[in-house]
């Protein structure tokens, strides 16, 4: 079924399974599906949400099942997910983590890639890239699929992507702590993200996806090249499909959707779900002519967004952003503004009244980021009892679909 802008969205949420007593990551993703499934083949239908088995065994995802042409719903949906797994892990004193990035994971010795069908993809990620890193083996993400008819709408859709993909972080930053200790990026998951394909530089290019707007310039210039620099590597041709390209926002022609892979996953499906809808309101009102025509941001370069995208990793909503000519093409008219500053104002304008998404975006915009709420309860310099606390904290809002609040 072929759907227009905007008529459906793909959501997939990752969480991690951690142990009760411990918080130590538990492979056992391989075994929960297996109970529900009957199969080691990595995916579970279950009614409007699917199940299924990520890179590694420490990890779930949860995602819509098929399309769903109504986001409100969304929230209720996942948390019935969450209630559900925790239930069954619940005979194997394990549970459902939130966040980004576990925060005492060592990726070196506790890596455990899923063994099972399907897997070659997965071990020739393993075999170019050693999978053992928290680039790979350590970022739970937030998904979110957007879908168009043909290439005019995938033109108008990739130019507004690439505009607002580098503020993203402003959003979703959720991921302050790696390795037991507070890291120097409010989103330390996409700092560890963008440098995970180093060894073939094409496959992320600078996160920030290229000025491309046709199926077959895409294929041309994006994915053949992947292709080209991956096949010395990857002799059988395993790499050889969309999944390849791992920019920030990547192109299925296969589902005819734009995948957006930058968001931290929150603290609870709500504040997820709420993020997701204030960034495709934020689509439309751009493909709609915001602040320009959506044919001037077409041209837009990869180096300048590429830039923001670097400082907004860091800084997140605080982030303050000179370039004045970006702002007007959001529809700012100062010479300056921070990143939190330009949702607020972005919130204000394309949200409609009354969105049962308020509650949530309120806790963002109002108090930060997942990320600075969490530095601010672990203070400057915490140890492992007060990280292992703030997290026993989030796997409460997780199990409740309540956001966190120091």
């Amino acid at each position: 079924m072929t759907l227009h802008l905007f008529e459906g969205y793909g959501i997939e949420l990752e969480y991690m399974i951690a142990d009760k007593a411990t918080l130590a990551a538990r492979p056992i993703s391989d075994l929960l599906l297996r109970e529900v499934a009957g199969n080691d083949e990595g995916d579970f239908d279950n009614g409007d949400a699917a199940w299924s088995n990520e890179l590694v065994l420490h990890v779930l995802e949860f995602k819509t099942n098929g399309p769903a042409a109504d986001l409100t719903k969304l929230p209720a949906l996942f948390a019935a997910q969450v209630t559900q797994v925790n239930g069954l892990l619940a005979k194997h004193n394990a549970m459902l983590l939130p966040g980004a990035m576990h925060p005492f994971f060592d990726p070196m010795t506790e890596t455990k890639l899923w063994p099972h069908s399907n897997n070659v993809v997965y071990e020739t990620y393993n075999r170019i890239f050693d999978c053992r890193g928290h680039g790979w083996s350590n970022l739970q993400s937030t998904h979110l699929n957007l879908p168009f008819a043909d290439d005019a709408e995938f033109a108008r859709l990739h130019a507004a992507i690439r505009m607002i993909l580098p503020i993203l972080p402003a959003l979703s930053a959720g991921s302050p702590v790696a390795d037991g200790s507070l890291q120097p990026a409010l989103d330390y998951r996409l700092v560890k993200y963008s440098t995970n394909s180093a060894r073939i530089p094409s496959a992320t290019g600078k996160v920030v996806p290229e000025p491309v707007y046709t199926k077959d310039a895409y294929y041309r210039e994006i994915l053949q090249r992947i292709w080209n620099d991956t096949a010395p590597f990857d002799p059988d041709g395993n790499l050889e499909g969309e999944y390849a390209n791992a920019r920030g926002a990547i192109a299925r022609f296969d589902r005819m959707a734009i995948e957006i892979r930058v968001l931290d996953i929150q603290e609870c499906p709500s504040a997820d779900i709420a993020i997701c809808a204030l960034i495709a309101e934020t689509l439309k009102a751009l493909i709609d002519g915001l602040a320009r025509p959506i044919d001037d941001l077409k041209p837009w370069a990869v180096d300048p967004l590429a830039a923001l995208f670097r400082e907004c990793m860091v800084s997140a909503e605080g982030t303050v952003i000179r370039d004045a000519d970006y702002l007007r093409a959001l529809g700012l008219t100062g010479a300056s503004a921070t990143a939190g500053e330009i949702w607020r104002s972005l919130r204000e304008r394309v949200m409609p009244k009354g969105s049962p998404f308020a509650p949530a975006l309120d806790v963002i915009l109002d108090h930060g980021t997942l990320a600075s709420r969490l530095k601010r309860a672990l203070g400057p310099d915490p140890g492992h009892d007060k990280i292992a606390a703030t997290w026993r904290e989030l796997a409460a809002c997780l199990a409740a679909n309540r956001q966190f609040t120091p």
